[in-house]
């Protein structure tokens, strides 16, 4: 991976391959392998050089939490949920379209009558699943 043109990363990404680099030398990993090594861990940990356009202005926070959020997504359409859309859509319960009409406050007030947990953190429809 050596053979790249490395203009478009920044001095820290370059810092942060060199002692990649370094370290997996002092392993006793080839000069060769060990380069490679360190700008595939930079381009996995970054996303490769500098960015122009909407990649840029993304956060390494919002990246991770896109990532969480895909990962929840992806392990409830595993469990046969669809994870944006609660059962209700799918006609299956009975007095969900009822609780589709209410407020997110007054989905709220009632799951703490019924003392939901984790009500404060869901959205509409996580709150019409969990009273449904």
């Amino acid at each position: 991976m050596s053979q790249g043109d490395k203009s478009k990363y920044t001095g820290a990404q370059k810092r942060k391959a060199e002692h990649i680099a370094e370290s997996y030398e002092d392993r006793g990993v080839s000069e060769k392998e060990a380069e490679a090594r360190a700008w595939a861990t930079v381009n996995k940990q970054s996303g490769g050089g500098e960015k122009s356009g909407s990649g840029k202005a993304k956060s390494g926070t919002a990246k991770r939490a896109d990532r969480k959020d895909s990962a929840r997504r992806a392990a409830a359409t595993r469990k046969g949920h669809s994870p944006n859309h609660g059962r209700a859509s799918s006609g299956g319960h009975s007095g969900s379209s009822s609780l589709s009409a209410l407020t997110r406050d007054e989905l709220m007030k009632r799951a703490a009558a019924q003392n939901v947990r984790g009500r404060s953190r869901m959205r509409k429809a996580e709150l019409i699943r969990a009273l449904s």
